[in-house]
């Protein structure tokens, strides 16, 4: 890529449990890296791969943008999550008409599930411990 071509780029945040996806978008010919590698190499799953490119899909520009992602934290699966959530905001950054379409989709709102944390007393979040009689 020119440097000029580098400088102009639609960037979005995305987020899903505790991952966190920086997400840019450049005009191109129809590429996508996460963390310098190949999607299906980096998830190791077809679906997960698919989830995270689905806003590309849904909005039909998966060979017309070069896709550039810093994913950290969390799982493969909330990874994924996180690059989609990030795919959408940074594809209605560049193109504002594109937001309802994606919104009904369900890909513009961040997923808000989290893991419980663990309470005192029990050995998870909500499991106790077996009741004992004697």
């Amino acid at each position: 890529m020119s440097d000029e071509e580098q400088l102009r780029y639609a960037y979005g945040t995305g987020r899903r449990k505790t991952a966190v996806a920086r997400v840019r978008i450049y005009p191109g010919q129809g590429t996508a890296l996460i963390n310098d590698r190949e999607p299906l190499r980096h998830f190791g799953r077809r679906e997960l791969e698919e989830a995270a490119m689905r806003p590309l899909q849904l909005t039909g520009l998966r060979d017309r943008c070069h896709v550039t992602v810093k994913v950290e934290g969390g799982g493969v699966a909330g990874q994924a999550g996180a690059v989609a959530h990030g795919l959408a905001r940074a594809l209605c950054v560049m193109d504002a008409a594109l937001r309802p379409q994606l919104k009904a989709a369900g890909l513009m709102t961040r997923d808000p599930r989290m893991k419980e944390r663990k309470k005192p007393g029990l050995k998870r979040a909500r499991k106790a411990p077996q009741y004992t009689k004697r």
